[in-house]
């Protein structure tokens, strides 16, 4: 019997059954119900795209397919940062996704502000070594950078649209957080160059949105200090100290950069959240050396990208559970190392980073993509600061000038429109904006796709 076709009949949320048609291939990554999951209208699908064959690189991905009229729906794939954070423990469970685990590690509920209810998420652990994804050439996690990550990203896209052939041609869209200020314009510039070569090009790139964006090393470096000082987390001599000894412009810090820098962070922040300076940290992992920054390339940024209160536990706690693996269609090559939310081998050993990503920005923007760059205000590890700093440096002409926008009759943040850019900050947000302020960012994310302003009254919002 010919099996090139499962037919699989699924209800809808109307009185009649929808009859959609799934390759074998398909099928084997579909997703039933996960381990302590409440009832869902949406199909999901995980599993594994093979990138590199010589060195066995395969990369974990988790489609969340859109609450209705999933076929209608743009496709949005979603990046976390660190480098070396999983998409999965964050973005997934903590932000954009379905899904929230509760505090036993033994359940899901659901998230009220999901973004698929608006689009198809396609959730990527990437780059291999990250999560479920993995490598059989052990070298790789020594080796990885900037560059490869995103070849190896546009490969995934590519293989994984000839496995569901019906989002080719499907209006797509990035985003992500932290790091992913490098992987989501590098790779829409590898989808770019690609879809210029090809003469029919699959992946219809409309443009991304990016958060609290690692973007220039000179000009981040400054505006996270300032930031420091300006949120009175150092003191003045410290603030001078740091100014005066780093030369943020050199490849390598000094001695004296780096002991005013570690002096700031061991004897005057405190024991405080610097990804969210005004919310509880988490007890269980404040003496966690994923609290720790350190001063690499130039760029003051954080050794792991991800939001550490308690949550990231819960994430732990519930990937490295056998039914849930098995449920996903995880682990099957018997990883010898456990699910975690960050890579600390592929952070410490990262190879190449660009030094700055605003000419990539510059090129983005002659081809018209539409792009957003959005900061929560409360992150001081890539702070609003930063990105203002870094951004300012683009020279964009003001196309509509600075004004609150509006969530819920509040004020949900500020936002100025430049031509080919938009920037938005969400109020009371921290590094991962849809974890703290879920209604303001799904605002934002709407705005984002319906390529509009954000709201100017809170009669709109």
């Amino acid at each position: 019997m010919e099996f090139q076709k499962l037919f699989i009949f699924c209800l809808i949320l109307s009185p009649f059954a929808k009859i959609i048609a799934l390759t074998k291939e398909q099928e084997l990554d579909r997703i039933s119900t996960l381990p302590g999951q409440p009832s869902v209208t949406f199909s999901q699908f995980s599993g594994y795209i093979t990138v590199n064959e010589k060195h066995g690189r395969a990369l974990f991905y988790w489609l969340t397919e859109a609450t209705s009229k999933p076929e209608k729906k743009p496709l949005l794939l979603w990046l976390n940062g660190g480098p070396g954070c999983s998409s999965v423990a964050y973005g997934a469970s903590e932000e954009i996704g379905p899904f929230r685990i509760n505090k036993t590690g033994s359940s899901l509920y659901l998230n009220k502000y999901s973004w698929n209810k608006v689009v198809n998420i396609l959730f990527l652990e990437s780059p291999a070594g990250v999560g479920f994804s993995y490598t059989n050439t052990s070298s790789n996690l020594r080796d990885s950078g900037d560059k490869r990550t995103a070849q190896d990203a546009l490969v995934f896209l590519l293989r994984w649209m000839s496995r569901f052939p019906h989002y080719k041609y499907r209006d797509f869209y990035i985003a992500g957080e932290s790091y992913a200020g490098h992987y989501i314009p590098q790779l829409a510039k590898q989808i770019y160059d690609y879809n210029r070569r090809s003469s029919h090009p699959i992946i219809n790139l409309k443009g991304f949105i990016v958060g609290n964006a690692v973007t220039d090393n000179y000009h981040d470096s400054i505006g996270t200090v300032s930031y420091w000082w300006s949120h009175s987390m150092i003191s003045d001599r410290t603030y001078n100290s740091i100014i005066k000894s780093c030369d943020f412009k050199s490849v390598n810090s000094s001695q004296k950069c780096d002991d005013a820098v570690n002096y700031a962070m061991n004897h005057e922040f405190g024991d405080i959240d610097q990804y969210s300076i005004y919310t509880t940290s988490c007890k269980a992992m404040q003496d966690s050396t994923k609290h720790s920054m350190r001063l690499k390339n130039t760029l003051l940024r954080p050794r792991f990208s991800g939001y550490d209160p308690c949550t990231e536990n819960y994430a732990e706690e519930y990937y490295n559970r056998p039914d849930v693996q098995k449920a996903m269609h995880a682990n099957t090559t018997g990883i010898p190392y456990k699910w975690t939310a960050c890579s600390d081998v592929l952070i410490r050993n990262w190879k190449d980073s660009e030094v700055s990503m605003l000419p990539t920005y510059e090129k983005l923007i002659a081809a018209g993509l539409r792009i957003w760059v959005f900061s929560g205000d409360t992150d001081s590890v890539v702070p609003v600061t930063a990105t203002r700093f870094s951004l300012s440096h683009l020279n964009l002409k003001v196309k509509t000038p600075w004004y609150p926008w509006y969530s819920a009759s509040q004020v949900g943040g500020w936002t100025e429109v430049y031509n080919g850019l938009t920037f938005a900050t969400i109020r009371g947000a921290g590094h991962e904006v849809p974890l703290f302020q879920p209604r303001r960012a799904f605002i934002l994310f709407k705005t984002f796709l319906a390529g509009k302003d954000l709201p100017k009254s809170s009669a709109v919002s």
